[in-house]
C-alpha cells in the first residue's frame, strides 16, 4: 500500500469505521516509515487494548469448553462419548498453545477459571437436562487437572 503525499498531515488514507482491515495495514506502514503524527492514535490504542482482550476471551472460551466437558463427563458417566473427550483434548492443545503465547495470563489463570466456570456451570446444566444445583458452585478443578491431557473426573 502506498501512502499518498499530497495530503494533510494526520489526514487518514483510510478510515477506521470504513474499513478497519486496510486502515490497520495503513497504521502499521505509517508506523514502519515512522510518520507518527500521522497515525490515527486513539483508534490504534484502541485496537492494541482489543489484541490483549480477544487473547483472554480465546483461553476464557477454552477453559469453558473443558469445564463443561469434564462436568458432563463427570455427572452424566452413561452417556460419556468419544466427541466428549475429543473436545477435552481439543481444547486442552488449543489452550496450551494460547498459554504459551500469553504466558501472563497463563501465571494467572485462576481469574479466567472462575469466569469460564460460571459459564460451563450453566452449560453442562443445560445440555444434560440436569439441574443446575447438582454442579459446584465453584470450578473443582484446578488449573493443572484442567491442562493436564491425562486427567479425567471418575
Amino acid at each position: 500500500m502506498s501512502l499518498a503525499k499530497d495530503r494533510s498531515p494526520g489526514a487518514a488514507l483510510v478510515s477506521y469505521d470504513d474499513d478497519v482491515f486496510a486502515w490497520a495495514l495503513e497504521q502499521a506502514q505509517l508506523l514502519r516509515h515512522r510518520r507518527f503524527s500521522e497515525i490515527d492514535l486513539a483508534n490504534v490504542i484502541e485496537e492494541i487494548e482489543s489484541v490483549g482482550k480477544s487473547e483472554q476471551r480465546a483461553i476464557v472460551s477454552s477453559y469453558r469448553l473443558i469445564q463443561m466437558h469434564l462436568l458432563k463427563w463427570r455427572y452424566q458417566p452413561e452417556k460419556r462419548s468419544r466427541s466428549w473427550y475429543n473436545t477435552i483434548q481439543r481444547e486442552r492443545r488449543t489452550l496450551s498453545a494460547d498459554e504459551s503465547d500469553n504466558p501472563s495470563l497463563a501465571a494467572n489463570p485462576n481469574p479466567l477459571i472462575a469466569k469460564a466456570y460460571r459459564l460451563a456451570r450453566g452449560d453442562a446444566a443445560d445440555e444434560t437436562g440436569l439441574p443446575l444445583q447438582t454442579f459446584p458452585d465453584n470450578c473443582p478443578y484446578t488449573a493443572e487437572q484442567l491442562r493436564n491431557f491425562d486427567f479425567l473426573p471418575e
